[in-house]
């Protein structure tokens, strides 16, 4: 599937995002885990997200779909054996979390997953498991695995690298094992799995890069309102902060402080951006964000512990930094080139297509900013953020940019186009 995007005039009016995906994703697993019922209102019906309730439905949970409410039947920690591998689709998050889950789980269970996700590592989150007492077998780094778990030991586990899903992948193991379970992470990675466990009933303790989780919990149904995802709320809010004139408020969105880096990170060059009406929905931090177009942007520097803070948005920060002034450097995001796609290579190579000047590094971008976009053939790669980061740098470009595999988008963000068009005025 092939887009067409063109520069408008403006960006102009309010948009309502999708819902979370890592809260979505969480908020099923655990609520197939609990006891009684969890509904999720507002929960992200994306590709992603369908291949964790397809999941999870093969292992018995029984899930009821009323517009964008969901209702789960928990199974208060005991699933039934699949009679097929389970597919995960696209999807790192269904595929690393219920490895967590079905190491606790008395039978075996293979995950099997799409061309591209069986390409991506595995290891960081089979270790661990293996090392509380699961018995997985298979590709090693890459999917097709079977595990067979049950009679888990606790495990202090410290982390290579900050990874939300190592971590959550252990602590969902630790709620099957006797006595207490703790991730330690060399910085912060998003904390979503802490808090929803706490919404639970979990016993759990967790400081900055410290979390520790006890086992054996009873875990309660509970209503779950899910904020709209910053991941996807970045590309409106860069889109409107490029283009002069605009004046966009996204409503409801999730800033957790361990996904907010985005935020942080345009203000620091420069955008016109506020937050407005700060709140929670349960313990989750929500606002609107109002964005105005046309304040000059300036080149940063991204790297450190701001990186798993917004490890996700770096492909849309990449094309601010083309549009700025100055150099952006985006350094220790090694991460990128083992996602969906690699995204330091295929951002790079494509944003180049659109004259955007970029120097690849191993683990990172030099962004020349003030670069004269202009119009070409570009291709998503097969993944959706480079696809929506195309789809920004186009609304900049002159001329027509033509996005090949936009179909990508599907999975996370189907409404996507539909989306932007409802804010450009042309």
């Amino acid at each position: 599937m092939q887009i067409i995007i063109k520069a408008p005039q403006k960006l102009q009016g309010e948009l309502k995002v999708p819902g979370d995906k890592s809260i979505t994703h969480r908020a099923l697993m655990l609520g197939a885990l609990a006891e009684g019922i969890t509904t999720l209102d507002d929960f992200l019906e994306a590709d992603d997200c369908r291949s964790t309730m397809g999941c999870l439905r093969s292992l018995g949970v029984t899930i009821g779909e009323n517009g964008k409410k969901l209702q789960l039947k928990g199974c208060n920690m005991v699933l039934q054996e699949a009679e097929a591998p389970l597919y995960a689709g696209n999807s790192g998050t269904t595929a690393r979390l219920l490895l967590g889950i079905l190491a606790g789980q008395p039978f075996e269970t293979t995950i099997i997953g799409d061309q591209s996700l069986s390409n991506r590592p595995m290891r960081r989150v089979v270790e661990p498991l293996l090392q509380m007492g699961a018995s997985i077998t298979g590709e090693g780094d890459h999917l097709p695995l079977t595990i067979s778990g049950g009679n888990l030991r606790p495990l202090t586990y410290t982390t290579p690298q900050a990874s939300a899903q190592v971590k959550s992948a252990v602590l969902l193991a630790g709620l099957f094992a006797e006595g207490k379970t703790t991730v330690i992470e060399p910085a912060a990675s998003r904390n979503h799995t802490e808090l929803m466990l706490k919404s639970f009933g979990a016993k759990i303790e967790a400081e900055e890069c410290r979390v520790t989780v006890e086992g054996r919990p009873v875990l309660k149904g509970l209503p779950i309102q899910v904020p709209g995802d910053i991941s996807a709320a970045a590309f409106f809010m860069v889109a409107a902060a490029l283009v002069p004139g605009s004046k966009v408020l996204l409503k409801n969105v999730g800033v957790n402080p361990t996904r907010s880096g985005v935020v942080e990170i345009l203000q620091q060059m420069g955008a016109d951006l506020e937050l407005r009406d700060q709140r929670c929905y349960g313990e989750e931090s929500v606002a609107d964000i109002k964005i105005h177009g046309g304040a000059l942007l300036s080149g940063v520097t991204i790297a450190g512990s701001m990186i798993p803070r917004l490890i996700d948005e770096l492909p849309v920060l990449a094309v601010a930094a083309a549009a700025a002034e100055g150099r952006t450097i985006i350094r220790d995001a090694g991460e990128l080139r083992v996602k969906e796609s690699d995204r330091i290579q295929a951002l790079s190579g494509e944003l180049r297509k659109l004259g955007a000047q970029i120097t690849e590094t191993e683990d990172g971008m030099i962004i020349e900013g003030s670069s004269a976009l202009r119009g070409a053939r570009v291709d998503s790669c097969g993944d959706h953020r480079i696809a929506m980061s195309l789809a920004v740098a186009g609304l900049i470009a002159a001329g027509d940019t033509n996005i090949a595999g936009a179909e990508a988008i599907a999975i996370s963000y189907p409404q996507f186009m539909a989306d932007l068009r409802s804010l450009a005025i042309f």
